[in-house]
């Protein structure tokens, strides 16, 4: 399709995060780093689209992500995100966290921190499943359903909230500086308040009925307690977290697991997710059916269900179609991103104008031109 590049890898992408860049910057993301797995070496990379990345090889096109550095990780990397523009966090397969240092001048990548066994049974290591940064803290949890708290400027844990969860922890996103929010694998979001001493949740929202695990979640950027939620069933869910403990849409997304779920950090009208079967989705808002929207194929939207309980205050017109699912009046439209392709699309990650994706067929996909 036009504006996507592709690299192959030679590895299965499991994790793909662009650098951030300053907000009050015009500039478009340029570096992104990516986390392997299901490979017999692992490794995270990182890689560049911008000008130190351009190659004077006749077989490289303008645009291609050229690799910069990368650096062999101990297991597989199941989640992967940036603490700032020099400092890389990574959650690994055998239970480990790690703080990785990208190093401008040389292109090089060193481990800063490490804490080891983070996430662990009595006499195994647990997969550390999701991690989270609001730097300098840094939140993780695992497979062995506990929540741990790091600072990146100190060497033991500064918080363990041991058995948040009897089942596995699958992901967690901040609501605010001290409010935490995470999915497990019976369908739970559970709400966690730092400044509360104990080991219970503040709150806990589920689906009524089958206890589909949920693989992933996402906050609101504006509107911190409007959450996307998406897990086994390849359904995506939109919670008010204000508004009792059921999602207020429900809505069907892919026919297998949706792996992420992300908000565009800056234009929430715009949503986007990834799937075991192989497909990318954006999902808009927009009162205006001549809009143009991402490059892709339309798909028409099925709204499962819908709650009738109206959002409490906040800007209407800003989250009301993701609270109502409204598709009825081109409110909620679903474009493909991707070509028809068989493999999972592990991760996604959209800042500015840019997205980047990683999949198990080994290849990166980039576009540098989503009309947001």
């Amino acid at each position: 399709m036009d504006g996507i590049n592709a690299k192959y890898v030679s590895k299965k992408i499991s994790k793909t995060r662009w650098r951030p860049v300053s907000s009050s910057s015009l500039q478009q993301p340029d570096i992104f780093a990516t986390g392997s797995w299901d490979n017999e070496d692992n490794s995270i990379s990182i890689w560049s689209i911008g000008e130190n990345g351009v190659s004077s090889m006749d077989d490289e096109f303008e645009g291609d992500p050229q690799l910069l550095c990368e650096y062999k990780h101990n297991g597989d990397v199941l989640d992967l995100q940036f603490l700032d523009q020099d400092r890389i966090v990574t959650a690994s397969s055998t239970g480990a966290v790690t703080i990785f240092r990208h190093h401008h001048n040389s292109q090089t990548l060193s481990v800063s921190q490490l804490w080891e066994r983070a996430h662990h049974y009595p006499c195994n290591n647990a997969p550390c499943t999701g991690v989270v940064c609001n730097s300098p803290e840094i939140v993780t949890v695992g497979e062995d359903g506990r929540i741990m708290l790091f600072r990146a400027d100190q060497e033991g844990v500064l918080r363990t909230i041991e058995m948040a969860d009897s089942s596995a922890i699958h992901a967690v996103t901040f609501l605010r500086t001290t409010e935490i929010l995470t999915v497990n694998s019976i369908g739970q979001l559970k709400l966690w308040d730092f400044r509360q001493p104990g080991n219970e949740p503040s709150q806990i929202l589920s689906l009524t009925g089958d206890r589909v695990p949920l693989h992933c979640v996402d906050r609101h950027p504006n509107q911190q307690h409007i959450v996307a939620t998406g897990g086994q069933d390849g359904m995506l869910c939109i919670w008010d977290v204000r508004q009792g403990n059921m999602p207020i849409s429900l809505m069907e997304a892919h026919t297998s697991e949706m792996w992420e779920v992300h908000f565009h950090p800056s234009n929430p009208g715009h949503l986007f997710s990834c799937s075991e079967d192989g497909s990318l989705l954006h999902w808009e808002t927009s009162s205006n059916t001549d809009t143009p929207s991402l490059q892709g194929n339309r798909i028409k939207l099925l709204i499962i269900s819908r709650s009738a309980i109206a959002p409490a205050g906040g800007n209407q017109s800003l989250i009301n179609a993701w609270l109502t699912g409204d598709s009825s009046k081109g409110h909620l439209e679903t474009t493909h991103m991707l070509p028809s392709q068989m493999l999972s699309v592990n991760s996604l990650d959209v800042l500015g104008q840019c997205l980047v994706c990683g999949t198990d067929g080994e290849a990166i996909y980039v576009n540098r031109y989503v009309p947001i």
